[in-house]
């Protein structure tokens, strides 16, 4: 148990290092962000320094960061039903060649209609409210999944799955063991992908449906002309995105893949 927790604390501690390179690629939009700045003037691009200090301001409101909150629980809780949905069909289409064919035309058409579409659609279908944002969410996730799923059964390695037939692993054992620890490395950057889709659709749907949240608030930036709340605005649904993709995915996605560590050999980097 020791061993296991130092190796755990091992791989957290790599993670936490590893974000240097995201906050060197912060500083680097920072700067062109400044440099923008500095060329169109405060009233159509504000400094970072100005729109920081906006979004801290905000965030002493207690209010706003119960918006926050909202936004972000609909677009996980979309997020949540895509990924069930897309992943359960993504995983019978993989298996079954027949369903993948029939699958994919409907797959581009949903790819095709633009979330705002949705929007329109399920503002006639269900009026103003959280439950239109949430399934604005989980329509333009779930191709993404689905993909993300159905491409990671098709492209496994079936001599693995023959090794485990005759041990005498049952199907779902196979299932669960081999096939879908294979279809992770194509999953993982879809559910990435998906997330920052939920994340913008719900924003966008609270905008344009007047739901409240943080596309409510920009929507009354914008009827203000409020650039730097815009903006700060902005930046916490960005933080919020980040939050749950490197506070929860991502540490998912290193547990679930740690075999690929022990398998590399000793020395070879990523």
């Amino acid at each position: 148990m020791m061993a296991s927790l130092a190796n755990r604390a091992a791989r957290i501690a790599k993670f936490i290092w590893s974000g240097w390179a995201g906050l060197a690629g912060l500083a680097v939009f920072s700067s062109v962000w400044q440099f923008g700045a500095e060329i169109y003037g405060s009233f159509v691009l504000p400094t970072p320094a100005a729109t920081f200090a906006t979004l801290i301001r905000l965030l002493q409101i207690p209010e706003n960061g119960m918006l926050v909150a909202a936004t972000g629980g609909r677009a996980l809780l979309g997020f949540a039903v895509a990924s069930t949905i897309g992943g359960f069909c993504g995983i019978v289409a993989g298996y079954h060649p027949a369903v993948m064919r029939l699958a994919r035309p409907q797959v581009t058409l949903l790819l095709g209609i633009p979330p705002i579409a949705w929007i329109v659609l399920l503002m006639i279908w269900f009026g103003s409210g959280a439950g239109t944002v949430v399934a604005t969410a989980a329509v333009a996730a779930l191709p993404m999944v689905f993909v993300g799923a159905a491409e990671g059964i098709l492209t496994r390695d079936r001599t693995l799955e023959d090794m485990a037939r005759m041990v005498g692993l049952s199907p779902l054992r196979r299932l669960t063991a081999v096939a879908m620890r294979q279809m992770l490395d194509m999953l993982f950057p879809a559910l990435v992908m998906a997330l920052g889709t939920a994340f913008k659709a719900a924003v966008m749907a609270e905008l344009l449906a007047n739901a409240g949240g943080i596309g409510g608030e920009l929507a009354n930036a914008r009827s203000s002309l409020d650039v730097e709340a815009a903006l700060a605005w902005v930046l916490l649904s960005v933080f919020a995105l980040l939050a749950v993709e490197y506070g929860f995915l991502q540490p998912l996605r290193a547990e679930a893949e740690a075999w690929r560590e022990a398998a590399r050999p000793w020395g070879v980097r990523r």
